[in-house]
């Protein structure tokens, strides 16, 4: 009974936070989201997307930016078209949890990866962003040679090339505002902005969409 009722606070607590973006949570995300908390309590048992720290930039004891290299991966993703950048995430990250909560042709709990990345498009002066939103989850280690399929077809699983990121870590909400001045930011700070691309960009999230105090980063892909 108290695992039921903890469930129970849990999902209307999402709902609350979602309705604030006018993202509404169903009933049936009550399991995926009672999993993905309790897999939450030991941040440990979270497998981070493992890099290579190529360079670590600072200035006056403050770190600027990163620059690292991931390895070629396997990705879950789905691109979503809501009307703004959090119902994106909201919506597209809540399919990834199913996937990741046994709606997967092992039908079993995958575990949870960190970041959750989202691949948002510009204008080119950096003023705009695209409605198309891609959220994309890493296979674990121990899925990456074999995959499994998602039953959502609207999620496709896609092979990533290695890639050289240039990355700045920001807190707080992720939305249309923030992303723009983030990218802004770091595109001052680099100092050959033109070896990235310049239209498309990476928001990584370490916290899920719910979480009061959300831990971030922006990536920059270096051309190849």
């Amino acid at each position: 009974m108290e695992a039921e009722d903890g469930s129970e606070r849990l999902l209307r607590y999402w709902q609350e936070v979602a309705r604030g973006h006018q993202v509404e949570v169903s009933p049936e995300m009550a399991e995926p989201i009672q999993q993905l908390s309790s897999d939450n309590q030991g941040r440990s048992q979270r497998e981070h997307i493992p890099f290579t720290l190529l360079l670590r930039k600072e200035k006056c004891g403050e770190q600027l930016y990163e620059k690292r290299h991931y390895e070629k991966g396997h990705w879950a993703c789905i691109t979503m078209h809501e009307d703004t950048y959090e119902q994106s995430i909201c919506y597209g990250f809540m399919k990834i949890m199913r996937y990741i909560c046994q709606q997967n042709s092992l039908g079993d709990y995958l575990g949870m990866t960190l970041p959750i990345v989202t691949i948002v498009r510009t204008d080119e002066n950096h003023s705009v962003i695209s409605q198309d939103v891609t959220v994309a989850y890493y296979l674990p280690i121990e899925h990456q040679a074999q995959p499994p399929q998602p039953y959502d077809n609207e999620i496709v699983i896609e092979v990533w090339p290695a890639a050289t990121v240039y990355t700045r870590a920001f807190t707080g909400p992720t939305n249309e505002v923030t992303i723009i001045n983030q990218i802004n930011t770091m595109a001052e700070l680099l100092d050959s902005p033109a070896v990235c691309v310049n239209d498309s960009f990476i928001v990584a999230g370490y916290t899920n969409p719910a979480h009061s105090n959300r831990q971030n980063e922006i990536w920059f892909l270096e051309r190849r």
